[in-house]
């Protein structure tokens, strides 16, 4: 039995989704083959630096990489698109035709179903966060023979729209949360004053970047009273355009400016480490965006937490935004002074509550790490006995 874990992404952010599983299964005294797979110098640093001693003791890494005809397909496109993560499938189908599952934390691997025929491979979606976008719960997620998810909202979502069968779907927990590993835990400048995090997506159609954010930036250049984190999702600024699939949108980041980057109260980091490692989660007092799962990783903690709607939408009872009701929305960047003093006014008496029952939606978390839960059901999955629980070694 070959278990393979796929990571194959521009940026690392969806590692700590799935590596900690096949460290578990490790752990854990699986009998068969586990191979961790990386697509790119990028990746690679970040899985070995994450497994450590595991590779090579119950764990073996792999290198995909591209042919000589689709590496110059690649340099070509890769400008404006993920050409390399696309290409990669069908010149290593050797490589997944030798599995028996396969665990990926996104969906574009299907294609070795849909696209390569490879359907007697299992493959098994960890999913990369606990958010509310409609995407995460579109129909391509019933292409997936199980999918791990966080928590009974996700359950629910998949199920009634994605239409996956309920045996289909287990809740495992979060498997990022097992061993939180934060690479920075203080705001460069250290005083007293609330430190906020921007943390803005990267779909154009989403995202209040792109109309609002500059202004943003401008409100705390002249608002000293607060430290900010400009900290977006780490694809927003990874190539020169963003374009976007689930509804087809280009648009261009730009730069950042000097000032902003010479400001002592504003720390900015487009894409580090600590950009998916929970470190400015952790470290803030205030959340401040629009639609990224990354909020409910600060409600591990709550605080308080503003939104900003910059395309004007009708966001009540609408589960897509769900977790806009863990703080104050606002319009346009002018309502920020009042917006971020309502949010922590308000926080004990409206908010406190609603992000607790948010949080307990959406990770089902026990004593036992979510990871060594995952595992199991991959033992189930490997098993071929879907009704019958496979314990792993490991202790309760």
């Amino acid at each position: 039995m070959r278990i393979g874990f796929l990571f194959n992404h521009d940026q690392i952010h969806q590692v700590a989704h799935s590596l900690p599983i096949a460290l578990a299964l490790a752990k854990g005294g699986f009998g068969g083959e586990i191979i961790v797979a990386t697509t790119s110098d990028r990746m690679k640093r970040e899985v070995l630096r994450m497994a450590g001693d595991a590779i090579g003791q119950g764990v073996t890494h792999v290198d995909l990489d591209l042919g000589t005809r689709s590496r110059t397909l690649s340099h070509l496109l890769e400008f404006a698109v993920p050409s390399r993560k696309l290409l990669v499938y069908g010149d290593n189908l050797d490589f997944f035709r030798s599995l028996d599952i396969l665990v990926v934390a996104e969906k574009t691997s299907l294609v070795l179903k849909s696209l390569y025929g490879l359907k007697d491979l299992k493959i098994v979606h960890t999913r990369h966060g606990a958010g509310d976008r409609a995407i995460g719960f579109n129909k391509a997620s019933a292409g997936f023979d199980h999918v791990l998810c966080s928590g009974p909202k996700i359950r629910e979502r998949l199920i009634a729209e994605a239409g996956l069968a309920p045996e289909r779907v287990s809740i495992v927990g979060y498997p990022k949360f097992d061993a939180p590993d934060p690479s920075v835990s203080l705001f460069p400048v250290q005083n007293r004053k609330p430190v906020v995090l921007y943390n803005p997506h990267c779909s154009p159609h989403l995202s209040s970047w792109f109309q609002h954010g500059r202004q943003v930036l401008d409100f705390f250049l002249e608002n000293d009273d607060y430290q900010l984190i400009f900290a977006p999702h780490v694809m927003l600024f990874e190539r020169k355009l963003v374009v976007t699939i689930d509804k087809l949108r280009i648009d261009r980041p730009g730069h950042i400016d000097e000032r902003y980057l010479r400001a002592p109260n504003i720390h900015i980091d487009l894409g580090s480490r600590a950009s998916t490692d929970m470190s400015y989660t952790l470290m803030a007092d205030i959340y401040l965006g629009d639609v990224s799962s990354q909020i409910y990783e600060f409600l591990v903690r709550p605080r308080p937490c503003l939104f900003l709607n910059s395309h004007g939408v009708q966001w009540q009872d609408n589960p897509n935004y769900a977790h806009w009701r863990a703080g104050p929305v606002i319009d346009h960047p002018g309502q920020l002074a009042e917006g971020l003093k309502r949010a922590s006014d308000k926080f004990q008496t409206t908010y406190r509550a609603v992000q607790e029952e948010m949080f307990a939606r959406s990770f089902d978390l026990h004593e036992r790490p979510s990871s060594e839960r995952a595992a199991e059901v991959l033992m189930r999955l490997a098993s071929h006995k879907p009704h019958q629980t496979v314990a792993l070694g490991m202790s309760a």
